[in-house]
C-alpha cells in the first residue's frame, strides 16, 4: 500500500527565495527608519518586527538552513571584545555616567538622525534577524 507524500516539505516557499525576502526586509527597514530614534512608534515597529520574525523563527513555516558543527577554538577569542564591550555598555548605561563615559547607542544618536542611514541600519538588524531565523 502506497503512503501519500507529504507535499508541503518539497514545495518551496515564497520567503525562501532572495526576490521575495529582499525587498520585503527593504520595505520594513525604510518603514522603520522613518521614526524617529527611541519614539514610541520606533519602539512597538521594533518590537512589532522583532517579534514576528520571532514567531516565524519558533514555528516551522520557514525552511532552515543546517547549523554550523562547531565553532573553532579561534573564535572564542572574539568573545572577549563582545563581553568586555557589552559590560562597558550596561555599566554605563545603568550608571548614567552622562557625557563622561557615553554609551554606544548616545554616540551612535548623530548619525542616526538621519532617515537613510537609520533605514540601513534597520536593513542591516533585519538581515541578521533573519539569518538568525532560518537557522
Amino acid at each position: 500500500m502506497e503512503q501519500p507524500h507529504d507535499l508541503t516539505v518539497d514545495a518551496p516557499r515564497a520567503w525562501d527565495r532572495p526576490a521575495v525576502t529582499v525587498p520585503v526586509l527593504v520595505v520594513l527597514s525604510l518603514v522603520g527608519g522613518r521614526f524617529p530614534s527611541f519614539s514610541t512608534e520606533a519602539n512597538l515597529w521594533t518590537l512589532g518586527t522583532g517579534g514576528v520574525l520571532i514567531w516565524l523563527g519558533l514555528s516551522n513555516r520557514v525552511p532552515r538552513r543546517p547549523a554550523p558543527r562547531r565553532l573553532g577554538a579561534k573564535a572564542a577569542w572574539w568573545a572577549l571584545p563582545v563581553v568586555v564591550f557589552g559590560v562597558f555598555e550596561g555599566t554605563t548605561f545603568v550608571l548614567a555616567a552622562g557625557d563622561d563615559f557615553p554609551t554606544f547607542s548616545r554616540l551612535a544618536d548623530p548619525l542616526l538622525e538621519d532617515q537613510l542611514v537609520r533605514s540601513a541600519v534597520w536593513l542591516g538588524w533585519l538581515s541578521a534577524f533573519w539569518g538568525l531565523v532560518r537557522r
